[in-house]
């Protein structure tokens, strides 16, 4: 049985913060990456092929923070993160702080197909993007105004910010006091990361992830998401893309936890989930969720937050769209 999962970011998503128009078109966006995958799927393509394509679909579109909706840094320009695996080879690619590559995650493989390394970092992963002939973008393409307006506000604020779906707009002002970062600060916050999980008709698994990361981070922080086994993991077992404050998935190794509870305590993919996801990033203030597929084609897409923008579909079933609670 074949199956695509994806999200496009978890955290405080309040119904209200969405007005019908807004939501309309989120959904429409996730349904659009979900036919993309499931598409090539459903043709016998591999599960590498299909959560790329997915990613780069999700990346394209200026909703979700990753590719063309990254959000700002402190100094004004993107720094994008990005990782994809193959779970029958455990062969990986990531990139970090990537600024002109138009679809990271296209940067992401070319790492692990064209490279003996499995994470580079800026400038040389532009630098292997230019010289591969992948389409690089000049900031003005990745200019959004609702991130200009997120970054001055934070800026204002005098804090880091993780993504959120709406802003108000705010006159930039001088940092008086060291730089914060606060948790939920916002009623619209959520995660911005977007990620796909996949199984093929020949139960090979792969998994992709892409971020635009903080608004407002410095010193080139970078997240989970690129790095292998903390925001993104594939094995013969599973299919993991995490979405969430990135320094609590790395201290967890959240993505490869799943892998090692499933192994070593034989538990299901939903259980391991569950305990990854509930048990033990939610107490240690791990708020987020995940995507993930199992060998069998089983899917679970757990979290802890207010809601995960998401999306799932598997062989001989219909299309499911989610973002709330449901």
């Amino acid at each position: 049985m074949f199956a695509l999962a994806l999200h496009g970011g978890a955290g405080t998503i309040a119904r209200a913060s969405l007005s019908p128009d807004a939501e309309r078109e989120y959904r429409a966006a996730l349904d659009a990456a979900l036919h993309v995958g499931y598409s090539l799927l459903a043709q016998g393509g591999a599960a590498f092929d299909a959560v790329e394509a997915t990613v780069r679909s999700l990346e394209d579109c200026p909703l979700f923070n990753a590719g063309r909706g990254a959000v700002f840094t402190h100094e004004g320009h993107h720094e994008m993160d990005a990782a994809i695996m193959q779970g029958h080879t455990r062969l990986a690619g990531a990139v970090a702080g990537v600024r002109q590559v138009q679809n990271p995650i296209r940067a992401a493989r070319l790492v692990l197909e064209h490279t003996e390394h499995v994470l580079l970092a800026y400038p040389g992963a532009d630098e292997l993007a230019r010289e591969h002939g992948l389409p690089l973008q000049p900031p003005e393409y990745f200019f959004t105004q609702h991130r200009f307006n997120q970054l001055q506000e934070a800026l204002q604020e005098g804090r880091m910010r993780l993504d959120h779906s709406q802003a108000r707009a705010a006159a930039p002002a001088p940092l008086e006091e060291p730089e914060k970062f606060v948790d939920n600060a916002d009623p619209n916050w959520k995660k911005g990361t977007v990620g796909a999980v996949a199984r093929d008709q020949y139960g090979h698994l792969a998994a992709a992830t892409s971020t635009g990361g903080m608004t407002n981070k410095r010193y080139a922080r970078i997240g989970d998401t690129p790095l292998i086994g903390a925001g993104t993991w594939a094995d013969e077992r599973c299919a993991i893309s995490c979405t969430g404050h990135g320094e609590y998935f790395i201290r967890a190794v959240a993505a490869f936890d799943i892998a090692c509870l499933m192994e070593y305590k034989g538990l299901s993919l939903e259980e391991a989930c569950r305990v990854v996801v509930h048990d033990k990033l939610a107490p240690a203030g791990g708020e987020g969720g995940l995507i993930a597929v199992d060998a069998a084609g089983n899917v679970t897409l757990p979290f802890n937050s207010d809601g995960m923008y998401r999306a799932s579909r598997v062989e001989g079933g219909a299309a499911q769209v989610a973002i709330y609670k449901e």
